[in-house]
C-alpha cells in the first residue's frame, strides 16, 4: 500500500469534503472528474471513465459504409399533421 496522509473532513457549503494533497493526486493520476463509491467502511475514489470515447470515429465509419440511416420508418399521424407546424 502507498503513503497514508492524515487529513480532516471540512464543511463545504451544505456538504463536507476533504482536501487531497498534491502528492497523492500526482501519484494516483486522478484528474478533474472522479467517481466516489463506498466499499464497506472505505470511500474509493477513481478516475471517471471517459464517456463516448471513440464515438467520432465510429460515426465516421458508419457514414462511410452508409450505415447511418434511421432504423424506424418516419410516419406521421393526422394529429401530427394538424397540430404541429413543421415549417
Amino acid at each position: 500500500m502507498g503513503t497514508a496522509i492524515r487529513t480532516r473532513i471540512v464543511k463545504i457549503g451544505n456538504s463536507q469534503g476533504i482536501r487531497i494533497p498534491k502528492l497523492l493526486l500526482e501519484q494516483s493520476g486522478l484528474s478533474a472528474e472522479v467517481e466516489v463509491e463506498v466499499e464497506g467502511d472505505r470511500l474509493v475514489i477513481r478516475s471517471a471513465p471517459c464517456q463516448r470515447v471513440g464515438w467520432d470515429n465510429a460515426f465516421a465509419a458508419m457514414a462511410e459504409y452508409h450505415d447511418d440511416t434511421l432504423l424506424d420508418d418516419l410516419s406521421t399521424t393526422d394529429w401530427d399533421d394538424a397540430e404541429w407546424d413543421w415549417s
